[in-house]
Protein backbone atom coordinates (compact mmCIF):
# COMPACT_ATOMS: atom_id res chain seq x y z
CA UNK A 1 0.00 0.00 0.00
CA UNK A 2 2.86 2.28 0.60
CA UNK A 3 4.10 2.21 -2.93
CA UNK A 4 1.28 4.06 -3.88
CA UNK A 5 1.69 7.29 -1.59
CA UNK A 6 4.17 8.41 -4.57
CA UNK A 7 1.76 7.56 -7.35
CA UNK A 8 -1.12 9.65 -5.94
CA UNK A 9 1.73 12.86 -5.33
CA UNK A 10 3.18 12.57 -9.31
CA UNK A 11 -0.60 12.11 -10.35
CA UNK A 12 -1.65 15.38 -8.52
CA UNK A 13 1.56 17.25 -9.55
CA UNK A 14 0.94 16.28 -13.30
CA UNK A 15 -2.95 17.26 -13.24
CA UNK A 16 -2.45 20.29 -11.24
CA UNK A 17 1.02 22.14 -11.57
CA UNK A 18 2.05 24.98 -9.53
CA UNK A 19 0.31 28.19 -10.30
CA UNK A 20 2.69 30.81 -11.89
CA UNK A 21 3.02 34.74 -10.81
CA UNK A 22 0.56 36.82 -12.36
CA UNK A 23 -0.69 40.61 -12.18
CA UNK A 24 -2.29 41.26 -9.15
CA UNK A 25 -6.13 40.49 -9.16
CA UNK A 26 -6.30 39.90 -12.68
CA UNK A 27 -6.51 35.66 -11.94
CA UNK A 28 -9.02 36.35 -9.41
CA UNK A 29 -11.39 38.67 -11.71
CA UNK A 30 -11.09 36.31 -14.01
CA UNK A 31 -12.25 33.61 -11.40
CA UNK A 32 -14.97 35.40 -10.47
CA UNK A 33 -16.26 36.16 -13.98
CA UNK A 34 -16.24 32.45 -14.52
CA UNK A 35 -17.97 31.81 -11.25
CA UNK A 36 -20.66 34.49 -12.83
CA UNK A 37 -21.18 32.43 -16.03
CA UNK A 38 -21.35 29.14 -14.26
CA UNK A 39 -24.34 30.41 -12.26
CA UNK A 40 -26.02 31.98 -14.90
CA UNK A 41 -25.47 28.53 -17.19
CA UNK A 42 -26.73 26.49 -14.26
CA UNK A 43 -30.04 28.53 -13.54
CA UNK A 44 -30.73 27.99 -17.10
CA UNK A 45 -30.56 24.50 -17.38
CA UNK A 46 -33.64 22.75 -17.69
CA UNK A 47 -32.58 19.75 -15.61
CA UNK A 48 -31.61 21.84 -12.71
CA UNK A 49 -32.13 25.62 -12.95
CA UNK A 50 -35.44 25.32 -11.17
CA UNK A 51 -34.34 23.22 -7.88
CA UNK A 52 -31.26 25.97 -7.49
CA UNK A 53 -33.63 28.84 -7.71
CA UNK A 54 -35.83 26.96 -4.66
CA UNK A 55 -33.10 25.69 -2.62
CA UNK A 56 -30.69 28.52 -2.76
CA UNK A 57 -33.50 30.71 -1.15
CA UNK A 58 -32.83 29.28 2.33
CA UNK A 59 -28.87 28.55 1.92
CA UNK A 60 -26.56 30.02 3.96
CA UNK A 61 -23.94 30.74 1.51
CA UNK A 62 -22.60 29.29 -1.89
CA UNK A 63 -19.59 27.73 -3.05
CA UNK A 64 -18.87 28.31 -6.71
CA UNK A 65 -16.29 26.14 -8.31
CA UNK A 66 -15.99 27.08 -12.38
CA UNK A 67 -13.67 24.48 -13.57
CA UNK A 68 -12.52 21.59 -11.49
CA UNK A 69 -10.69 19.19 -13.42
CA UNK A 70 -10.27 15.44 -13.00
CA UNK A 71 -8.51 12.44 -14.50
CA UNK A 72 -7.46 9.08 -13.62
CA UNK A 73 -5.77 6.07 -14.48
CA UNK A 74 -6.56 3.76 -11.80
CA UNK A 75 -5.53 6.64 -9.69
CA UNK A 76 -7.64 9.69 -10.12
CA UNK A 77 -6.96 13.46 -8.54
CA UNK A 78 -8.93 16.22 -9.15
CA UNK A 79 -8.71 20.35 -7.88
CA UNK A 80 -9.84 23.12 -8.96
CA UNK A 81 -9.95 27.49 -7.19
CA UNK A 82 -13.38 28.40 -6.50
CA UNK A 83 -14.81 31.57 -4.36
CA UNK A 84 -17.42 31.49 -1.00
CA UNK A 85 -20.18 34.41 -0.83
CA UNK A 86 -22.34 34.34 1.90
CA UNK A 87 -25.73 36.18 2.66
CA UNK A 88 -25.73 38.61 5.82
CA UNK A 89 -28.85 38.98 7.84
CA UNK A 90 -30.59 40.90 5.75
CA UNK A 91 -30.35 38.08 2.96
CA UNK A 92 -28.27 40.19 0.88
CA UNK A 93 -25.36 38.86 -0.69
CA UNK A 94 -21.73 39.93 0.14
CA UNK A 95 -18.42 39.71 -1.53
CA UNK A 96 -16.25 36.46 -2.88
CA UNK A 97 -13.43 34.69 -0.55
CA UNK A 98 -11.52 32.51 -2.44
CA UNK A 99 -10.74 28.56 -1.77
CA UNK A 100 -9.73 25.52 -3.54
CA UNK A 101 -11.31 22.21 -3.74
CA UNK A 102 -9.15 18.81 -4.64
CA UNK A 103 -9.29 15.37 -3.83
CA UNK A 104 -7.72 11.86 -4.28
CA UNK A 105 -9.21 8.82 -4.78
CA UNK A 106 -7.98 5.13 -5.61
CA UNK A 107 -10.47 2.57 -7.94
CA UNK A 108 -11.47 1.32 -11.10
CA UNK A 109 -10.97 4.77 -13.00
CA UNK A 110 -10.56 5.82 -16.36
CA UNK A 111 -10.99 9.10 -18.03
CA UNK A 112 -11.32 12.97 -17.88
CA UNK A 113 -13.54 15.55 -16.72
CA UNK A 114 -14.23 19.05 -16.75
CA UNK A 115 -16.68 20.30 -14.11
CA UNK A 116 -18.71 23.02 -12.50
CA UNK A 117 -19.66 22.73 -8.98
CA UNK A 118 -22.22 24.57 -6.87
CA UNK A 119 -22.43 23.59 -3.00
CA UNK A 120 -25.16 25.31 -1.37
CA UNK A 121 -24.51 25.57 2.41
CA UNK A 122 -27.22 25.46 4.46
CA UNK A 123 -26.49 25.51 7.56
CA UNK A 124 -24.63 28.14 10.26
CA UNK A 125 -22.16 25.14 11.19
CA UNK A 126 -21.43 24.23 7.59
CA UNK A 127 -20.36 27.82 6.75
CA UNK A 128 -18.90 28.55 9.90
CA UNK A 129 -16.45 24.96 9.56
CA UNK A 130 -15.95 26.18 6.38
CA UNK A 131 -14.80 29.61 7.10
CA UNK A 132 -12.62 28.83 10.08
CA UNK A 133 -11.09 25.59 8.70
CA UNK A 134 -9.85 22.84 6.33
CA UNK A 135 -12.84 20.66 5.96
CA UNK A 136 -13.69 17.28 4.34
CA UNK A 137 -17.08 17.25 2.74
CA UNK A 138 -18.85 14.03 3.74
CA UNK A 139 -16.24 14.27 6.94
CA UNK A 140 -16.53 17.22 8.85
CA UNK A 141 -19.54 18.32 7.02
CA UNK A 142 -22.56 15.84 5.15
CA UNK A 143 -22.82 16.51 1.78
CA UNK A 144 -25.38 15.58 -0.82
CA UNK A 145 -26.30 15.93 -4.28
CA UNK A 146 -28.56 18.30 -5.24
CA UNK A 147 -32.30 16.81 -5.08
CA UNK A 148 -33.77 17.20 -8.71
CA UNK A 149 -37.44 17.48 -9.18
CA UNK A 150 -38.04 18.78 -5.37
CA UNK A 151 -40.39 21.73 -6.16
CA UNK A 152 -40.55 24.86 -4.44
CA UNK A 153 -42.92 23.33 -1.68
CA UNK A 154 -40.53 20.33 -0.78
CA UNK A 155 -37.23 22.78 -1.38
CA UNK A 156 -38.69 24.81 1.93
CA UNK A 157 -38.98 21.85 4.28
CA UNK A 158 -36.77 20.21 6.71
CA UNK A 159 -36.79 17.46 4.85
CA UNK A 160 -33.13 18.79 2.79
CA UNK A 161 -31.01 18.48 5.87
CA UNK A 162 -27.78 17.85 4.89
CA UNK A 163 -25.13 20.62 5.50
CA UNK A 164 -24.16 21.25 1.97
CA UNK A 165 -26.27 20.19 -1.62
CA UNK A 166 -24.11 20.09 -4.55
CA UNK A 167 -24.93 20.49 -8.05
CA UNK A 168 -22.80 19.67 -11.21
CA UNK A 169 -22.37 20.44 -14.78
CA UNK A 170 -20.09 18.15 -16.55
CA UNK A 171 -18.06 17.87 -19.54
CA UNK A 172 -16.35 14.97 -20.56
CA UNK A 173 -16.57 10.98 -19.23
CA UNK A 174 -16.10 9.82 -15.91
CA UNK A 175 -17.71 7.27 -13.97
CA UNK A 176 -18.67 9.23 -10.61
CA UNK A 177 -19.31 12.94 -9.80
CA UNK A 178 -19.96 12.77 -5.97
CA UNK A 179 -17.68 15.97 -4.43
CA UNK A 180 -18.16 13.26 -1.10
CA UNK A 181 -14.25 13.17 -0.04
CA UNK A 182 -13.00 16.40 -1.32
CA UNK A 183 -11.06 18.94 0.86
CA UNK A 184 -12.04 22.63 0.82
CA UNK A 185 -9.39 25.19 1.96
CA UNK A 186 -9.20 28.83 1.77
CA UNK A 187 -6.51 30.28 -0.43
CA UNK A 188 -5.40 33.80 1.66
CA UNK A 189 -2.98 34.77 -1.32
CA UNK A 190 -5.83 34.93 -3.29
CA UNK A 191 -8.00 37.18 -1.16
CA UNK A 192 -4.89 39.52 -0.60
CA UNK A 193 -4.74 40.03 -3.92
CA UNK A 194 -8.19 40.63 -4.99
CA UNK A 195 -8.75 42.83 -2.05
CA UNK A 196 -5.31 44.60 -1.24
CA UNK A 197 -5.19 43.62 2.14
CA UNK A 198 -3.38 40.85 3.96
CA UNK A 199 -6.14 40.89 6.82
CA UNK A 200 -8.70 39.81 4.25
CA UNK A 201 -9.32 36.67 5.51
CA UNK A 202 -12.43 34.62 4.40
CA UNK A 203 -14.33 35.46 7.64
CA UNK A 204 -13.36 38.72 7.44
CA UNK A 205 -14.93 39.42 3.80
CA UNK A 206 -17.82 36.81 3.33
CA UNK A 207 -19.38 36.31 7.33
CA UNK A 208 -18.61 40.31 8.61
CA UNK A 209 -18.65 42.15 5.30
CA UNK A 210 -15.66 44.18 6.05
CA UNK A 211 -14.07 44.55 2.43
CA UNK A 212 -15.94 44.95 -0.93
CA UNK A 213 -14.46 44.62 -4.81
CA UNK A 214 -16.84 46.36 -7.57
CA UNK A 215 -15.93 43.58 -9.84
CA UNK A 216 -18.07 40.51 -7.78
CA UNK A 217 -21.14 42.94 -8.41
CA UNK A 218 -22.65 41.59 -11.40
CA UNK A 219 -22.18 37.99 -9.89
CA UNK A 220 -23.75 39.32 -6.72
CA UNK A 221 -26.82 40.79 -8.91
CA UNK A 222 -27.08 37.57 -10.44
CA UNK A 223 -27.31 35.46 -7.20
CA UNK A 224 -30.34 38.33 -6.42
CA UNK A 225 -32.39 37.26 -9.02
CA UNK A 226 -32.38 33.62 -8.40
CA UNK A 227 -35.48 33.22 -7.25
Amino acid sequence: MKAIVPIVAITIAFIFPLPQTSLAGMEEDQLVSRAHFTIQRMAKDKNIGQDIRNIIQRARAVMIFPNVLKGAFFVGAEGGNGILMAKDSNQNWGYPAFFTMGSASFGLQFGGQSQEILLLIMSDNGLASILQNEVKLGGDLSVAAGPVGVGAGAATTTNLSADIYSFSINQGAFVGASVEGAIIHPRQSKNESYYGSEKATAEEIALKGRYQNVQANALRSSLRNLR
